[in-house]
């Protein structure tokens, strides 16, 4: 059964940064970052193809986040400089065993709680 777990959020002051970790189970094929804000739905952060390609950004962090993988480790990535407070959220890894449609299974998630 895959897997994925999530690590590496936490408080920190606007401006600042943090690098998400995800690690799986299995290679998929599509891995993405979302994120859910107290009271809203989630939202897609950021994409990108197990092979390296096909990565995509949400306008909102587009610039400012980097998704990235260590095939060797199975992880994925996601670095976030130049945080705003309206990047708090519950961040959660998702992966898809196909290119299109919905992810198939979900971490836990990690808060990141940026304050101002």
């Amino acid at each position: 059964q895959e897997q994925l777990v999530e690590s590496g959020g936490g408080l920190v002051q606007a401006g600042g940064s943090l690098r998400l970790s995800c690690a799986a189970s299995a290679r998929a094929f599509t891995i993405g970052w979302f994120r859910q804000a107290p009271g809203k739905e989630r939202k897609f952060v950021a994409s990108m193809r197990w092979s390296g390609g096909n990565i995509s950004y949400a306008a909102s962090v587009k610039g400012r986040f980097t998704i990235s993988r260590d095939g060797a480790q199975n992880t994925v990535y996601l670095q976030m400089n130049s945080l705003k407070t309206e990047d708090t959220a519950v961040y959660y890894c998702g992966a898809r065993r196909k290119a299109f449609g919905d992810y198939d299974y979900w971490g836990q998630g990690t808060q990141v709680t940026v304050s101002s």
